[in-house]
């Protein structure tokens, strides 16, 4: 039994040797094998292959981490492509807000380096009183905006939004990881008051030089708000009496024309006074005032006065035109305020279209009582010499910055830059420009110059420049288009083209007191930004 076991041991084949571990006891060293290819421990003392050191092609980007340093070169080239195609900044990144101060006259304003007020929401209720006021005094957008922007700059809120429609004003505040703050103001109603517009404009003026508190700052514009207007209510009346009879012999009436034109205008102001009494909608208020004005002219030239019914409804009605309304919607059309815009020149036509309808109803009633027809199509000029209408003008000029309730530091300057601005019309309507163009060169020059002296004494160019291009206004051509549109049949195409030269006029003017305003802009430089800058240095 023992020959066959050893015969099967002998035969079982061997288990081939060890390969792949070694045991190494604990405190001995590492033992290298004998046998096989694969190692489970290093050792420390084998050399390691040499690390070969790549090359970055010039002119790409290295996909990973090497010991091989970019060639500054080609990444400077890199920074000049992009900044090349790209620009500065990324395109979707916001404009700083108070950038929009730039050319305005609140630039370069004093922003508090303290941070934000603890309190911000006052400081937005303090720039939405100033909108509200600066509105209802008949500011345009792009001024409500600016001064808005640096008011609260100044009081160190930086991340703001505005946004102005006709008759409201929304500011967001959002600092970052805070609750952010909305606050609107809606505007109702407005009024005659450029003194008030004056006072905000040098009241945010103070706060942006550094000199007022959010307290004082608040407390003066409830003194601006509760202040009596500049001229009481009699003396815009009487104003507004004095300007229609200065305007028609402006434009060539005589004394008896001067003397309706006088009469038919208190008239006016005094139903006007009391329809607003009586909350009635301007619509029907300006209506009712042109058939007044119109019905008197025409009820004296039934009676056989020697005057002329046109030049007198043409002086009475030059106060009526929205005239302010809608040098404002140009403005704000042309500076990216078309809401704004589209709102006020909806207001301004339709007090256009009140005018031109009281006009057509009392024409139409004088037709019906038989009336006899006017001739119209005479050409009217000035029945006094030289001098004596630039009086007249000048009278004029002064007694609309009366009703307009001007600041009275403001009234002799107004009277001189009209008065200039009608020697200027006379120059360019010498030099063949045109019916057309030669009002819009006029209202060119006084925008410019309003803006200059304006700002050198403290206001908006608003204020000194739609009193000064009031008699440029096409008055008559109005009257005459409305004649030929109610009464005549053969006038018919007359009036609509009448009618369209007359608003033609209109936009004309509105639309060179705002490129005079852009024009005066290099000369005021030194008169708001720069000027406040020097005076912190």
């Amino acid at each position: 039994m023992d020959m066959p076991t050893a015969a099967l041991r002998s035969t079982r084949p061997k288990p081939p040797p060890p390969t792949t571990s070694v045991i190494r006891p604990a405190g001995s060293k590492a033992l290298r094998p004998q046998t096989g290819r694969m190692r489970t421990t290093a050792d420390p003392r084998e050399k390691r292959p040499a690390r070969t050191r790549k090359t970055v092609p010039p002119g790409t980007v290295p996909l990973a981490s090497t010991t091989v340093r970019a060639d500054r070169s080609s990444a400077a080239a890199r920074r000049m492509l992009r900044r090349l195609v790209q620009g500065e900044n990324p395109p979707t990144q916001a404009m700083s807000i108070v950038e929009r101060l730039a050319g305005s006259p609140y630039a370069n304003p004093m922003v508090r380096t303290g941070g934000p007020d603890a309190n911000a929401r006052k400081t937005l209720d303090l720039a939405l009183g100033m909108a509200e006021t600066m509105f209802r005094y008949g500011a345009g957008a792009l001024e409500v905006e600016t001064a808005i922007i640096a008011v609260t700059a100044a009081f160190g809120l930086e991340s703001i939004e505005v946004d102005i429609t006709n008759q409201s004003v929304l500011l967001n505040y959002s600092p970052k990881d805070q609750t952010p703050i909305t606050v609107m103001r809606v505007v109702r109603s407005w009024t005659n008051n450029y003194a008030g517009l004056g006072l905000v404009h040098q009241l945010v003026t103070d706060i942006i030089d550094g000199g007022l508190s959010r307290a004082e700052a608040a407390n003066r514009l409830n003194e601006i708000t509760q202040r009596p207007k500049p001229f009481p209510r009699w003396a815009v009346t009487v104003s507004a009496g004095v300007f229609a009879a200065a305007i028609v012999g402006f434009i060539g009436g005589g004394p008896l024309a001067s003397l309706v034109g006088f009469a038919g205008t208190v008239m006016v102001s005094l139903l006007q006074r009391v329809l607003g009494r009586w909350r009635v909608p301007d619509f029907f208020t300006t209506a009712a005032s042109g058939f007044v004005v119109t019905a008197m002219a025409m009820l004296f030239w039934s009676m056989e006065v020697p005057i002329s019914p046109g030049i007198v409804v043409a002086g009475g009605i030059l106060l009526m035109l929205p005239t302010g309304r809608l040098v404002s919607a140009v403005q704000d059309a042309i500076n990216g305020f078309p809401v704004t815009a589209s709102g006020r020149f909806l207001s301004a036509f339709l007090t256009f279209g009140a005018l031109v309808a009281g006009i057509a109803v009392a024409l139409v009633m004088g037709a019906l009582m038989g009336m006899g027809r006017l001739n119209v199509t005479d050409v009217t000029s000035s029945q006094y010499s030289f001098p004596v209408t630039l009086l007249l003008l000048a009278v004029a000029l002064g007694t609309i910055c009366i009703v307009e309730q001007s600041p009275r530091r403001l009234v002799l300057p107004t009277v001189l830059i009209g008065t200039v601005g009608f020697l200027v019309y006379q120059l360019a309507e010498a030099g063949g420009m045109g019916p057309r163009l030669t009002p819009a060169v006029a209202a060119i020059f006084i925008g410019m110059v309003a803006r200059i002296v304006a700002l050198r004494m403290g206001a908006p160019q608003l204020i000194v420049a739609v009193p000064a291009v009031l008699f440029l206004f096409p008055g008559l051509a109005i009257f005459r288009s409305m004649y030929g549109l109610s009464i005549g049949t053969d006038e018919m195409y007359q009036g609509v083209v009448g009618l369209f030269d007359a608003l033609t006029v209109i936009l004309a003017i509105s639309g060179g007191v705002v490129l005079g305003d852009n024009l005066g802009r290099p000369f005021t430089r030194n008169l708001n930004g720069n000027d406040r800058r020097n005076r912190r240095r």
